[in-house]
């Protein structure tokens, strides 16, 4: 069996080696050429997967990386009776986790207290979910919006958008869709940033196009929003560079890009692989997942704001700001390259781990029972594994 499969998937070859032969390939070189005697085809979302590229080719199963498969010609995929597979939200920890770390820090911008600020969810999937537990572990109120589970439910929690307006945060999590009662693709126009209250805090970690690039930069320029944090933008790689300069914090795609999260979709696709072609699984996550960086962190609680407590503790294993940093860079290149670096930032992320990797020691925990008890979980909600001296 043949497997052509995105050079950029970690462990690929190692995996998927226990059941054909690899032929891993840059992401944007996935050529009709190069699958046409291929079997398995496993992609990510540079690698646009459709007529034009599989019309003549002999794949049987396609698998992506991605939680999102708007790059998928699915009815196409499925017209040929040929496998697929997606994620299923194998990275929605990791979105979470990179919410929670730009909470934090747009907190500490702004001097907020995030305790009792209202977050609206607009799309409550797998990693919307995620993103309210760990809101609410942090003392957030939490405001949840997604038509079609309201409809599948009948679950009134799921409330109509127009309630979420008056959050102090709003953060996307939708899938990208350009039809229907529920369409995604510019949900976030001019009238949405028009009617969200004056001073939110605007995330999108969902896909770019779900935005429209000049309606929130008006908002923005109108003083509207008070804060933003974007991951995904129109037109990547090809992104707006006056709008990265207005965001608060930029970063190029990677909130669902943690080892952790990427490993376990690169292991749901194995399986469901081995499953198609009747072979059997020989590895799981703990077989590729190295031992993290941080095993272990003390933190003391003496005379510190708990909310200080968290952002320091999350920083020691998640600096979201160093993300923005290095997109940054962007702005002082030529037109020629910034798509490339762009891609590249993606391309070679460097490992970042999951909180729950990392166990705290808590010290002084006898000197503020009250407090401690408090901080330790919220610690705990937000994903750390915690120990007492």
């Amino acid at each position: 069996m043949k497997i052509v499969a995105d050079a950029n998937i970690p462990f690929v070859k190692e995996c998927f080696s226990s059941i054909g032969e690899v032929e891993a390939v840059p992401g944007l070189e996935i050529t009709p050429a190069v699958v046409s005697d291929a079997d398995c085809l496993l992609v990510r979302t540079v690698t646009p997967v459709d007529s034009g590229l599989l019309a003549e080719s002999s794949v049987r199963f396609v698998g992506t990386v991605t939680t999102g498969f708007d790059h998928i010609d699915v009815d196409f995929v499925r017209g040929e009776d040929i496998g697929f597979a997606s994620m299923q939200g194998s990275n929605a920890n990791s979105v979470a986790e990179y919410v929670i770390a730009g909470l934090l820090e747009i907190a500490q911008k702004y001097n907020l207290g995030l305790e009792d600020k209202s977050i609206g969810v607009i799309g409550v999937g797998n990693i919307g979910r995620r993103v309210a537990e760990k809101a609410a572990a942090v003392g957030m109120k939490v405001c949840l919006n997604d038509p079609p589970l309201r409809r599948q439910s009948g679950d009134l929690k799921y409330l109509p958008i127009e309630e979420l307006f008056d959050c102090d945060f709003i953060t996307l999590h939708t899938p990208l869709t350009f039809e229907g009662v529920d369409k995604t693709y510019h949900l976030a126009d001019e009238e949405f940033f028009r009617s969200l209250k004056a001073g939110c805090i605007f995330f999108n970690t969902s896909r770019g196009r779900v935005v429209e690039t000049n309606a929130l930069k008006a908002a923005i320029r109108g003083g509207g929003l008070k804060a933003v944090v974007l991951d995904v933008w129109e037109d990547e790689p090809d992104i707006d560079m006056e709008l990265l300069e207005m965001v608060d914090i930029g970063t190029p795609h990677i909130a669902g890009h943690s080892l952790d999260g990427r490993v376990a979709g690169m292991i749901t696709i194995y399986r469901e692989a081995c499953k198609y072609f009747g072979v059997e699984s020989k590895f799981d996550v703990e077989s590729f997942l190295p031992e993290p960086a941080v095993l272990r962190l003390k933190l003391n609680l003496r005379d510190v704001n708990e909310q200080d407590v968290l952002l320091e503790a999350v920083k020691k294993i998640y600096d979201i700001k160093e993300d923005d940093a290095r997109l940054r860079r962007i702005l002082d290149m030529s037109a020629v390259r910034k798509g490339e670096f762009f891609g590249r930032l993606r391309r070679d992320y460097p490992v970042r781990r999951e909180f729950q990797n990392t166990r705290i020691m808590i010290a002084d925990i006898r000197q503020r029972i009250a407090d401690s008890k408090k901080i330790t979980e919220k610690l705990k909600g937000i994903g750390f594994l915690l120990s007492k001296e």
